[in-house]
């Protein structure tokens, strides 16, 4: 059994800061992508960052500039650091990872976690 929990949404303004932090836990014997997705009210989910196993990334355009991906693989978890936070980046934010367990790559989703950017 794997979980991926998440953490640190939660309301700010407009221009704020917030840390979200995904920690995966279970039968794990290798992790491999893990990223960020987010979905609005009425819309679909979408990409936000995603890493590498080696550290690569890609971010969605709209937080280019604005949002950070990072891991720690020795924690199996990934976080992401949002600075000058919009409006527009209201959604419940979900981690995803490909986990090798049991010797089966999944993906796995976390229960997500509210952003809420409003003054």
């Amino acid at each position: 059994q794997v979980q991926l929990v998440e953490s640190g949404g939660g309301l700010v303004q407009p221009g704020g800061s917030l840390r979200l932090f995904c920690a995966a836990s279970g039968r794990i014997f290798s992790i491999y992508a893990m990223g960020w997705y987010r979905q609005a009210p009425g819309k679909q989910r979408e990409l936000v960052a995603r890493i590498t196993s080696g550290g690569r990334t890609n971010y969605a355009d709209s937080v280019k500039g604005r949002f950070t991906i990072s891991r720690d693989n020795a924690k199996n978890t990934v976080y992401l650091q949002m600075n000058s936070l919009k409006p527009e980046d209201t959604a419940v934010y979900y981690c995803n990872a490909d986990i090798n367990s049991d010797y089966h790559i999944g993906s796995y989703w976390g229960q997500g976690t509210q952003v809420t950017v409003s003054s």
